[in-house]
């Protein structure tokens, strides 16, 4: 349709008769020029952070993390710009609690690892922290370069609920990077569920999890389900049990949305 049509009525004869008249549309009609975007400056290669991102680990410091548990400084090891994961010292997360967020976040296994399926550099990006212990919303990391294990528990894996779309994992000894958009669950005032948590994740730079729905935060056993009603969390990286090297991260920022 070109443009909206208007009926006009004009006597003719003693009767009156409809017509037709069309208003020609013009493109500045769907025109719009506020709100106006800010400007963002990005990064000067590809996965630096961008000028309104916060900046979770620069290589320097723990400044931003806390142990997991008792949120006393966080006990892993920082060398040469590289955080290596401290399984005795337990889980960390971050101090500043988020809703919705933009994630980018690298990670990298010992070029020497060893061990086989769940047991092959096993760790996971808690997506929102609700709880001690390995409690809340699981992305999984883990060696899947040639390392066969159950695909919903396989890197890029939304822990035991959904298998990623493809799997990209580098070689051990080359770096690894998630870029996550997380939407948090919404609860009312009630404590039910109004909207669930939803998560994009790209896995070096590969669609993997595209706008999922989760069923609730990650559940080792049985069925995953929102049980507790939660604002918004930190953003955990786990010290997982299994007897394999630990692996390592580094330039892990975040924007909020």
């Amino acid at each position: 349709m070109k443009g909206k049509i208007i009926l006009t009525a004009f006597l003719a004869g003693g009767c009156f008769i409809a017509q037709a008249q069309e208003k020609k549309a013009k493109p500045e009609d769907t025109e719009v020029y506020t709100p106006v975007p800010p400007e963002v400056k990005p990064g000067k290669k590809c996965g630096d952070a961008p000028s309104d991102a916060v900046v979770l680990f620069d290589g320097s410091n723990l400044d931003q993390w806390v142990m997991a548990d008792d949120k006393s400084p966080a006990k892993w090891n920082v060398s040469k710009g590289i955080l290596t994961v401290n399984k005795q010292a337990g889980n960390i997360e971050t101090k500043k609690s988020f809703n919705n967020y933009q994630l980018h976040i690298e990670w990298r296994v010992p070029a020497n690892i060893t061990g086989t399926g769940q047991g092959r550099g096993n760790s996971g990006v808690f997506l929102a922290s609700i709880g001690k212990g390995d409690a809340g919303y699981e992305l999984q990391v883990l060696d899947s370069y040639n390392n066969k294990t159950y695909t919903n528990g396989m890197a890029g894996s939304i822990y035991k609920q959904f298998v990623p779309l493809a799997n990209p994992t580098n070689k051990p000894g080359e770096w690894q990077a998630y870029d996550v958009i997380w939407t948090a669950p919404v609860f009312g005032s009630d404590g039910k569920l109004q909207s669930p948590a939803r998560v994009t994740v790209l896995f070096n730079g590969v669609l993997v999890q595209n706008n999922v729905e989760l069923k609730g935060p990650t559940q080792y056993i049985g069925e995953a389900a929102y049980r507790q009603a939660h604002g918004a969390s930190p953003i955990k990286l786990q010290a997982h049990g299994d007897k394999s090297e630990p692996l390592s991260f580094r330039n892990i920022w975040i924007r909020e949305l």
